[in-house]
């Protein structure tokens, strides 16, 4: 699914113009992405939690020159799905959980 057939399922289902649900979900996707550049974590639960994560600084190999790197830190965006998220996904972990 991309971007334009989830606007299209949520201005259906809601009633709502297109132009309506894609101004939410550019509000909805701005200000994920801005409360996690803060070092924030913004958590939907049930759904999942997205939040910046610090790489620390690492040695690596070039693989095909064998010469040694040295990788500076960094911080990543990661996602980590919720319970229900995981259970809609894979049904055989809700059967675990009773």
């Amino acid at each position: 699914m991309n971007r334009s057939e989830l606007i299209d399922i949520l201005a259906r289902e809601h009633d709502l113009s297109k132009k309506a649900v894609n101004a939410v979900l550019d509000t909805l996707l701005d200000t994920i992405q801005s409360t996690v550049q803060q070092g924030e974590a913004v958590q939907l639960v049930g759904f999942g939690t997205f939040k910046a994560v610090r790489r620390a600084p690492r040695s690596a190999r070039n693989p095909a020159t064998g010469v040694a790197l040295k990788v500076p830190a960094t911080t990543l965006p990661r996602f980590v799905p919720g319970v229900k998220f995981k259970a809609a996904v894979n049904p055989a972990l809700q059967q675990h959980r009773l």
